[in-house]
This record gives C-alpha cells, structure tokens and sequence, in this order.
C-alpha cells in the first residue's frame, strides 16, 4: 500500500492536513463513526470543557483504531464536527499535536453544527484510515 499526498497549495500542511491523498496497492480500509467525549459505559464526559471533550474524542477514535489494529498514522481522513468553531480553533493544536506525532496529516473537514447527538457535546470526530492488507 502506498500513500501520496496531493497538495496544490502549501498552506493546508503548514495547517496540519493535506489537500487529498492517493492510497493505491492492497490495504484494509476502516470507516469509524463519529466519536466523542463519551466514556467507556456510555457516559458524556466532560460537559462544557471543549479541551478534554477533544482529548477524549481523539483517544476514542484511537480505540477504535486500535481495534481494528490501526494507528492514528493510518487516518486518510478526519471530519470534525463542532458546536463552537471559534472555540474548537483555541484547542484544536491538541489535536494536531497528535495527529503530527503520528507523522499524519489527514485530509479534514471541519463544520460548525447546531448541535450534537448527545446534548453537552461540543466536538465530535469521524475519520476513514487505511492500511496494508493483512498477508492471509
């Protein structure tokens, strides 16, 4: 499997995301619904604090991966959905700490919403990753 980013302007990597990416060559592909700050049990977490929601939702999202013997390295694509973008924007180098300390930059949409399925959400996470095909 071989990744290519596809980058016709430089800004978008200078922000942490590609423009597109060409994944070619045999792989698995995994489509992850959205995460958030929920617990283990099925708990909201966190009500009003968008900093550990977003924590919360990445390490989430990171147990699906995991799941699915995945890494966030493997993340082509990442939706985030907000409640308040302006606020989002104050915390999202968490985030892209993470993400860099994958060495990923994931194509990414991000959109401001009225609200989200659980009253108390303020982001939620959805992504696509892809891997090499398992050798069986």
């Amino acid at each position: 499997m071989e990744r290519n980013a596809v980058n016709p302007v430089p800004w978008s990597v200078e922000m942490g995301f590609n423009q597109g990416e060409v994944v070619s060559g045999p792989s698995r592909t995994l489509y992850i619904s959205g995460q958030t700050a929920m617990s283990k049990d099925g708990r909201p977490e966190h009500d009003g604090d968008m900093a550990a929601q977003l924590a919360l939702a990445t390490d989430n999202v990171e147990a699906v991966l995991a799941e699915a013997d995945m890494t966030l390295s493997n993340l082509v694509r990442l939706n985030v959905y907000t409640t308040d973008v302006d606020l989002l924007f104050r915390h999202y180098g968490l985030l892209a700490g993470r993400l860099a300390a994958a060495g990923v930059a994931p194509t990414t949409t991000m959109l401001g919403v009225t609200r989200l399925a659980i009253p108390g959400q303020l982001v939620e996470l959805e992504g696509t990753a892809v891997s090499p095909a398992s050798p069986h």
